[in-house]
């Protein structure tokens, strides 16, 4: 049986500023959406899967694609389901959704079949950011084909204040049974935080021109945009973190990086799995925030450096 061609996806290169050869597809998954996948295709040491944070999208990482490339790997973007231009799950696009978390998993294996249809550079490696490093995590559990993985401050737990944490899961959970999946969860907001808050006081980067990057793609580009997540995403997202904790620690090599600032992710799952991980490594960022391939140079280069020591060294 012939397989049907693939189909070219809109790629906003000039916002990227990825390396030369970028271009983007759309791949269907096994539940027949429609999801984005962003390819740099030239490393000859292998190709990264690099799986998106929550509200993220392909032109975030085409730097990260370049430092990537610099070291000798492709690189493969998606956009998950609910976010960047992917199918949307919610009459309001704006809210991040999905039915369950384990959905993102059709995510991931439609991008192996566009890595193995594409003939990319083999070994295959792992990369991901925040809520990529829940859907990493338990792709690892799965058997995902990669060398090793490197995780930047992987969503593990989800940070919030202490009086919320024991009613959060009951009441996104109540939610549910009341037909109120949809709503957004609280304490969120319905717009975009890139596109709305002020460099002072942000809670992603300390670097200004990273934040001019990234706050300049989703206002010239406001349907790569994503608010605040669903009630249903918040009770699917925690069952799935709580889940995990209880599993042990994938056979993969690994690396974690984490910074001393963030505010994101709750910081406990992260040090407790990493503690427990053979062949697992954490590195502390002194000072940097929530995303570390966002940050500063100095830090970028050590995390991209790090990276590409984990992977150079499991061929």
């Amino acid at each position: 049986m012939t397989e049907a061609p693939l189909l070219t996806a809109p790629f906003y290169a000039d916002l990227a500023l990825g390396p030369e050869g970028g271009e983007a597809f759309w791949l269907t998954t096994e539940d027949r959406l429609r999801i984005r996948a962003g390819v740099w295709p030239v490393g000859a040491k292998g190709t990264v899967l690099l799986f998106p944070g929550r509200t993220e999208y392909v032109e975030k990482y085409g730097l990260a694609a370049a430092d990537l490339q610099a070291r000798g790997y492709a690189t493969v973007a998606i956009d998950w389901r609910g976010q960047g231009l992917a199918d949307r799950l919610l009459p309001d696009r704006m809210l991040g959704h999905v039915v369950q978390f384990q959905d993102y998993q059709l995510d991931v294996q439609a991008v192996l079949a566009l890595v193995r249809r594409l003939e990319l550079p083999e070994p295959l490696y792992l990369l991901s950011h925040s809520m990529g490093g829940a859907i990493a995590l338990r792709s690892l559990m799965r058997g995902l084909p990669v060398k090793a993985a490197s995780f930047s401050a992987p969503m593990w737990g989800i940070a919030m204040a202490a009086w919320m944490r024991p009613f959060a899961q009951p009441m996104a959970q109540i939610s549910g049974w009341f037909g109120q999946s949809h709503r957004l969860a609280p304490s969120t907001s319905d717009k975009s935080y890139v596109a709305e808050a002020d460099f002072g006081g942000n809670v992603l980067t300390t670097d200004p021109d990273m934040w001019r990057y990234m706050k300049r793609q989703v206002v010239e580009r406001p349907e790569l945009a994503l608010a605040g997540p669903s009630m249903g995403w918040l009770q699917t997202a925690l069952a799935e973190c709580r889940d995990m904790s209880l599993a042990p620690a994938p056979d993969c090599p690994a690396l974690t990086a984490l910074g001393t600032a963030e505010k994101v992710v709750d910081l406990a799952p992260v040090h407790l799995r990493m503690a427990g991980w053979r062949g697992g490594r954490l590195e502390m960022f002194t000072g940097a925030e929530h995303e570390i391939p966002m940050e500063t140079p100095e830090r970028r280069q050590r995390f991209f450096d790090l990276t590409a020591e984990l992977f150079d060294a499991n061929r």
